[in-house]
């Protein structure tokens, strides 16, 4: 049995200060994939420099202060790798993958995008070499014998279930119809699986990301953005997956709340 799981700390010095420390300590993960990490690696909160249990690949941005992906495994990675041989957005701190026996693990921050922008034109450029790349990983992990799984915040909402105000966010970043034909290519074409959504194939969410503004996280008013896209193989090897919701407001550290699946890669 593996246990993955993805969460945007939308800034880990934040979190750590709100509980992501405390967290991470009782964690039953054997990965934890983090997004919008926003520090350099010298900039980290001391409890988490020098990670004991953990070996921890981060990659920061060019750009201090943005974006920024990380994972932690308990396992040393045969293999690392920062970002997707994208000579735009190599080094966004977008992308980082490692290698454990069998199984490539990913985490990934797709850019958020905004409606009429330069941000969404970015985006979708983002998304057209993306696309390339999950599919060649594919084909490379078939041909190594190997499973891939990429966690992270991919910043679209599949489907009506995926959020709870869709009606209202058509025209959104997010959810905009071109966005999500691109998500039905990494499944359709890619061959990649929602494990989240195999596993809970007629539920509503279960959501991940609650805006700060408002009552939303009270209300449940959040969106599905946070996925753990796995090869079929592995995705039925899924057992349990699961949104760690924190109980109330007050114990969040982030406005993303973790999601965690559990393997069975014996099967």
């Amino acid at each position: 049995m593996i246990v993955v799981t993805s969460v945007n700390v939308n800034g880990i010095r934040a979190a750590a200060r709100k509980g992501f420390v405390e967290w991470l300590a009782g964690t039953e993960a054997d990965v934890v994939c983090l997004q919008e990490v926003r520090s350099e690696p010298e900039q980290l909160p001391v409890e988490l420099r020098d990670l004991d249990g953990w070996h921890a690949v981060w990659a920061p941005a060019a750009t201090k202060g943005r974006a920024g992906v990380a994972v932690l495994s308990r396992a040393e990675p045969q293999r690392t790798a920062i970002g997707f041989g994208s000579d735009e957005f190599d080094n966004s701190g977008r992308y980082v993958e490692i290698d454990l026996p069998g199984l490539t693990i990913a985490s990934l921050y797709l850019p958020s995008g905004e409606v009429g922008t330069e941000r969404q034109e970015e985006k979708e450029r983002f998304m057209a070499e993306f696309l390339l790349h999950l599919t060649a990983l594919r084909a490379r992990a078939a041909a190594d014998g190997r499973e891939v799984v990429v966690c992270g915040d991919w910043n679209i909402a599949h489907r009506p279930e995926d959020l709870k105000n869709w009606k209202a966010n058509q025209k959104s970043a997010g959810f905009l119809p071109e966005e999500r034909a691109w998500l039905s290519r990494v499944y359709d074409e890619a061959g990649y699986v929602d494990v989240v959504r195999a596993l809970h194939p007629d539920r509503t969410g279960p959501y991940s990301w609650w805006s700060y503004r408002g009552r939303a996280f009270d209300n449940d008013s959040g969106w599905r953005i946070d996925l753990q896209v796995a090869t079929p193989t592995l995705a039925t090897r899924a057992t349990d997956a699961r949104v760690e919701r924190a109980d109330t407001h007050a114990e969040r550290w982030s406005d993303h709340a973790p999601v965690t699946v559990a393997y069975d890669v014996d099967n």
